[in-house]
């Protein structure tokens, strides 16, 4: 049964996503043809306005409570983020997280490639360069490259998440992992699924060797209520109550510097994690038992009160404001008409904009030391 909550919580997203695709993302388009890098700077600012957005409906609306212990984030540092994937929403709770100690203008995320479809929500993941696998490596293998390459190149500093369970916890996923422990002789668990550290260790050697890595974030997230497993449970109201973020960081020159070492060091994290997780749900419910207490955040919480306010009140007025010029403006329809068209035509024929936009920056920076490289 869908409730008043669940059914605002979504058609906010929704009409944000959809409408600030088109009249804020929109207008900056053409900028990718002429300057990639300064295209990927506006747009990760732009898209990082609409990300204060669940964050505010879940803590200010619906009294969803956060809780981050552990290490503390060095605001701004580079890093890729690993975490274990409880539930289908857990990329958007960690908004909620990186609202308070980091910036979410450059959070990264690692998605299933049918998500780019999605009207609205897809072509702002698209237009926010998000990485999009098909969970296939050989497929996947020369994206991440091309992708990360790309940050390197510009000096774009990014904050990448990772799941390298590959799919939410559920009994089915669970009976799988444990089939493939059981194959490969290693330990069954509970609390999360076996991780596949092969995109893992591709990211952290790739952006190690482009200079653009910090450090590695391990978080470990828990549900100690209830548990949103999909899309569903939040348009019912069955938002989470509390949310408990535990946070390690490991700067990169602790790190393995092996491949097959850097393997282990992932697996191990995981068997941390299970215990960490057991721990938890038999225990009180939190992660104070690890010795580590609440970590402040880097931004003090007036400063967080008045951008969630501000987002609610902009946003909430933002959709309706664009559906009020569609209706008065006949201008302003043919552009509303002609950029759906083209993100719906450029994602079929190019496949995204995130390839069109790594196929204009190897033309205008790349191309002419080729051309440079023959004359030669």
């Amino acid at each position: 049964m869908v409730s008043w909550k669940g059914i605002y919580f979504i058609l906010t997203l929704f009409g944000g996503s959809f409408f600030g695709s088109i009249f804020m993302l929109g207008p900056f388009l053409p900028l990718v043809f002429v300057n990639p890098s300064w295209y990927r700077w506006i747009n990760n600012r732009i898209v990082a306005t609409w990300l204060t957005l669940p964050v505010a409906l879940l803590e200010t609306v619906f009294g969803v409570k956060v809780i981050i212990t552990g290490d503390a984030f060095v605001p701004g540092e580079r890093s890729v983020i690993i975490m274990n994937h409880r539930t289908r929403m857990d990329w958007m709770f960690l908004w909620n997280c990186l609202m308070r100690y980091s910036y979410l203008r450059l959070e990264k995320i690692c998605l299933k490639a049918s998500l780019k479809s999605i009207p609205g929500f897809g072509w702002a993941m698209q237009a926010a360069a998000y990485i999009f696998i098909h969970r296939k490596w050989k497929d996947d293998k020369s994206h991440f490259e091309d992708m990360i390459g790309y940050f390197c190149d510009i000096r774009e500093p990014l904050q990448l998440l990772i799941f390298p369970e590959g799919t939410d916890l559920t009994e089915k996923s669970k009976a799988q992992s444990n089939d493939f422990a059981e194959k490969n002789g290693l330990q069954k668990f509970e609390y999360v699924l076996q991780p596949r550290t092969t995109g893992f260790t591709f990211v952290v050697d790739h952006l190690r060797e482009g200079k653009n890595l910090d450090a590695v974030h391990d978080i470990t997230v828990a549900y100690p209520h209830n548990i949103p497993q999909t899309e569903m449970h939040l348009l019912r109201g069955e938002f989470p109550k509390e949310i408990h973020f535990h946070v390690h960081r490991y700067p990169v020159d602790t790190l393995p510097a092996s491949k097959e070492d850097l393997k282990l060091w992932c697996h191990k994290r995981w068997e941390e994690k299970e215990e960490r997780l057991r721990s938890f749900y038999q225990g009180e419910k939190n992660f104070y038992f690890t010795g580590q207490t609440v970590v402040p955040p880097c931004k003090s919480e007036l400063r967080v009160l008045v951008v969630k306010l501000f987002s609610i009140l902009y946003w909430t007025l933002f959709s309706p404001a664009m559906c009020l010029l569609i209706y008065l403006y006949s201008l302003i329809r043919w552009y509303f008409i002609i950029t759906i068209v083209i993100y719906v035509l450029q994602e079929r024929i190019f496949g995204g904009l995130e390839i069109i936009e790594l196929a204009c920056y190897r033309f205008l920076h790349k191309h002419p030391h080729l051309i440079a490289k023959k004359n030669e």
